[in-house]
């Protein structure tokens, strides 16, 4: 069975959504192929506690934030992305894009965009009433599994060859798979001549040998803090885990920490190393270390921390100060790809136009986690999604035939 005439979307999270969006607004049949049985997995699990759109801040500081899986910056193929001065979808265009679909939003005190509703779903049934509305065809259960001249699928009604005028691919990276992100097209793109660089977890958490001191802080929040690694900080919270350490104030440093840069915690980031040391002057009587430190810190899980990556322990006041504001992390490397909340890797920038498109597959643009880029959590990941899908959506569109424009 073949289909033919239309443009076609492989992927419905936010990056295909949007390149669909932009298709069907300027008039195109817009078909969405989708593996899962329902769109958009990922995204409402991300947004079930609170849907983070983008952040509200500087266009320069907002782009700062992206990178290549090597630790480059974003290529000059990439300008313009997030930039409206060069038709970029930034945080601002975004906001409005929610605003649209009748979505009321909030800015947290980080600059942090969410919707008043906070949860993800009231936005996709939104979204996906729009897409409805301007014709925009859903199948699920459509897993694309070959390039045999056309896009082949195995569906619930069996084998089905699309032949579309152009083609969007948004499969996503290698996280969460169980929830779409497999990975499972990189074998036939890598077939086709498209070079991809290795996936590697990112925005993960990392995976501590604890002492038995520690189990009764599993489970614990880590506030009040700052962690600097590789030329990077963060002050967000994190939580002490049975296999280690995540969170957002983690994933803000985790690639440099991936990358092999050491961490290191300040228990005291309010304090200079001199107010900090004259609270270590306070005298410790016949106090035990460990209540002494609770005096002193005024949170038994910063004490934890000191005494489990601390040792030797200092003995005196400048040192113990020095300690608390420089304290080494110590981890066993990053935890598993599968469960990382993104991915580094994928399509190198340099095997895509601007556009976006695929040099060796004319006519196919690829957009979102399946490119070879990485950004920390607080809504860059999902700004750098939608922009993606926009600009690849906008690509395909210039690639149309006449005959259909």
């Amino acid at each position: 069975m073949t289909d033919s005439g239309f443009a076609l979307v492989i992927g419905a999270g936010p990056a295909g959504l949007m390149a669909a969006e932009v298709m069907a607004r300027a008039g195109q049949r817009v078909i969405i192929a989708e593996a899962m049985p329902t769109p958009a997995r990922k995204f409402l699990m991300a947004g079930k506690s609170g849907l983070n759109l983008t952040k509200d801040q500087p266009l320069d500081d907002f782009m700062r934030c992206f990178r290549t899986g090597d630790g480059t910056g974003l290529p000059s193929s990439a300008a313009g992305l997030f930039d409206p001065r060069h038709d970029g979808f930034g945080p601002r265009e975004v906001m409005d894009w929610a605003e649209s679909l009748g979505i009321p939003l909030f800015v947290g005190s980080t600059g942090r965009v969410f919707p008043t509703v906070m949860k993800a779903s009231t936005l996709l049934r939104a979204w996906l009433r729009r897409l409805g509305e301007m014709g925009v065809e859903m199948r699920t259960g459509w897993r694309w599994n070959g390039l045999e001249d056309g896009f082949a699928f195995a569906t619930p009604q069996g084998r089905h060859l699309l032949r579309p005028d152009v083609t969007v691919l948004a499969l996503g990276g290698a996280s969460w798979p169980r929830l779409g992100s497999d990975a499972g097209w990189v074998d036939i793109l890598a077939s086709a001549g498209v070079a991809i660089a290795p996936f590697r977890p990112a925005n993960m958490g990392f995976l501590v040998n604890w002492s038995e001191p520690m189990v009764r802080h599993f489970g614990s929040a880590v506030k009040g803090v700052a962690i600097r690694c590789g030329g990077m900080s963060s002050r967000g919270e994190w939580v002490i885990s049975r296999s280690g350490v995540e969170g957002g104030g983690i994933y803000e440093v985790s690639a440099a920490m991936r990358d092999g840069a050491a961490a290191l915690v300040d228990l005291l980031p309010d304090l200079s190393a001199d107010e900090a040391a004259r609270r270590f002057a306070r005298p410790r009587g016949k106090l035990s270390i460990g209540n002494w430190l609770r005096r002193v810190l005024g949170d038994p899980v910063k004490v934890a921390l000191l005494l489990e990556w601390g040792a030797p322990l200092p003995a005196n006041a400048h040192d113990w100060a020095e300690r608390a504001k420089n304290l080494p992390l110590h981890h066993t490397g990053p935890a598993a790809l599968e469960g990382a909340i993104s991915a580094a890797g994928g399509i190198r920038f340099d095997a895509v136009t601007p556009q976006l498109e695929l040099t060796a597959l004319p006519r196919v643009f690829a957009a979102g986690e399946m490119l070879d880029w990485e950004a920390p959590t607080g809504g860059y990941l999902l700004t750098g999604c939608l922009a993606m899908g926009r600009r690849a959506g906008q690509g395909a569109l210039a690639r149309m035939p006449e005959s259909r424009l």
